[in-house]
């Protein structure tokens, strides 16, 4: 060793270097070693989360990996798949059978309890109560606790922010462990891995070959057969708009697949469940988006950048002043089962039918279903005091008016049964507890005993009216006709 490298003066640095050296050779003998006793100590942790929080964890996500992905590769319909793929693209059998491989790995999850109720039940119910109040409903809870034991059970949620995954996975923590479809945004580091842990499988949602679909299918198909719990958000994606968009049919047609076999079309139930916020996160870049769909110009990466800069800078100065509040209500409404067995019964020659002409009673289904989802989307109080604003003329107007309007409202909607969150507060304590937010987001400000609503402002008040427009029956029309919004372009 130079003697210039052995001085006093790098000792502590020798010191740190042979502890990592120690510790790269030392902790994979250790693991050797002492490998059955940690796996019985992650198994005891494990049946601690699942009896802790009393919750049915489906057997087959506890099966590894390889099993799932030898199950796959031996699938019939795959192996036709690939013959065809080969014989259009020129490749050899080989080589196709290795993307088909990838594609396995892709998609196929590894669900850890661990990870699933230790960490991620914990982290969402801190980040979550740092940022809403959290209400979960049910339009009939003994329905859901009475399905059979062996019904084959499928959340069909709207999408209105990517943290619709944590909330309705913590709104549903106590029953079940559910398995998302995640597009591609989440497979980025270390994101991929958190949502392979929790269950969740990936899905390439503009891709169009159909090789890539047919593994996708098969999986879906294998996993609804074995009764997992899966979660659907039936838009494909996020509104940017705030309306609810337009149903896919795509994961839910394969699900439904698994008809062809009668033993399985009277297990098989769907669940809606309708998501509002008082604040979506992403609102902002969301606009953004449906304004470049539009033929607009968006902002450049760096200023996106600055304006993410500001805004954690900005909330981060407002946690250690202790000057935080949290942004409104992020409310959950739980519908009543629908069985499916009565729709496959009245459909007895379903997969007889020319796929074209399968995919439009799918799709019937699919509107019926979305439309009962748009009935349970929870009224929260941003939402209810936009419409209020969007309903009446001018950026100027009188607080009595603004009062009365949101008080009209409110009976509209709960003389039509809309859910209506907290429907026993008065119309004053709605825009009191509405204005907080909206005043400190730049919004609608106070001016004497008026209110003006800025000109930056009137984009995110037709955003969060467009969630409730829907249900206002007689006051639909008139929120609907003073929307600032371009008409969302659908293109996945």
């Amino acid at each position: 060793m130079p003697k210039w490298v052995a001085g006093p003066m790098f000792a502590p640095m020798r010191t740190l270097v042979v502890a990592a050296l120690t510790l790269f050779v030392a902790l994979p003998v250790l693991g050797l070693l002492f490998r059955r006793t940690i796996q019985r100590l992650m198994n005891r942790t494990a049946a601690h989360a699942v009896l802790h929080y009393r919750a049915r964890v489906d057997r087959f996500k506890l099966i590894g990996r390889p099993y799932v992905r030898e199950r796959l590769l031996s699938d019939p319909m795959i192996a036709e798949a690939v013959r065809e793929h080969a014989q259009e693209s020129g490749k050899s059998e080989a080589a196709v059978w290795r993307t088909v491989d990838g594609y396995v790995r892709e998609i196929v999850p590894f669900f850890n309890i661990i990870a699933y109720y230790e960490i991620g039940f914990r982290v969402a119910r801190w980040l979550l109560s740092l940022f809403y109040k959290v209400t979960v409903d049910y339009e009939d809870r003994a329905q859901i606790k009475h399905l059979p034991r062996n019904a084959i059970v499928v959340y069909l949620m709207n999408h209105r922010s990517n943290v619709d995954y944590v909330l309705v996975g913590y709104a549903l923590a106590g029953q079940v462990a559910i398995s998302y479809a995640v597009g591609e945004w989440a497979r980025a580091f270390p994101l991929e891995q958190i949502f392979k842990a929790f269950g969740g499988y990936f899905v390439r949602r503009k891709h169009r070959e159909r090789l890539y679909h047919a593994v996708l299918e098969r999986y879906v198909q294998l996993i609804t057969r074995e009764g997992v719990t899966q979660g659907i958000f039936l838009e494909g994606g996020l509104t940017r708009d705030g309306r609810l968009r337009p149903p896919k049919i795509g994961l839910l047609d394969y699900v439904l697949g698994i008809g062809r076999d009668p033993e399985y079309r009277a297990r098989l139930y769907v669940v809606p469940v309708a998501l509002n916020y008082d604040r979506v996160l992403e609102d902002r870049s969301l606009l953004r988006e449906l304004d470049a769909s539009s033929g607009n110009r968006t902002p450049g990466r760096l200023a996106q950048l600055r304006s993410v800069g500001r805004y954690l800078l900005w909330n981060s100065g407002r946690l250690i002043a202790r000057r935080w509040k949290r942004y409104g209500r992020a409310s959950v409404m739980i519908g009543v089962p629908m069985p499916l067995g009565p729709w496959f019964s009245s459909q007895p020659d379903l997969f007889q039918l020319a796929r074209h002409e399968r995919l439009a009673k799918v799709q019937t289904l699919t509107d019926g279903i979305m439309d009962r989802i748009g009935r349970l989307i929870p009224v929260t109080p941003i939402p209810l005091v936009c419409a209020a604003v969007q309903s009446l003329d001018g950026d100027f107007i009188s607080h009595e008016r603004l009062v009365a309007r949101i008080a009209d409202l409110r009976d509209a909607l709960v003389e039509l049964n809309a859910r209506v969150v907290r429907a026993d507060r008065d119309a004053e304590e709605t825009l009191g507890l509405a204005m907080r937010m909206l005043r400190m987001r730049r919004v609608l400000v106070p001016e004497g005993d008026n209110y003006v609503v800025l000109p930056h402002g009137r984009e995110l008040v037709s955003y969060y009216a467009n969630s409730v427009a829907h249900l206002l029956g007689p006051y639909a029309a008139v929120v609907r006709a003073r929307d600032a919004l371009p008409v969302e372009h659908l293109t996945g």
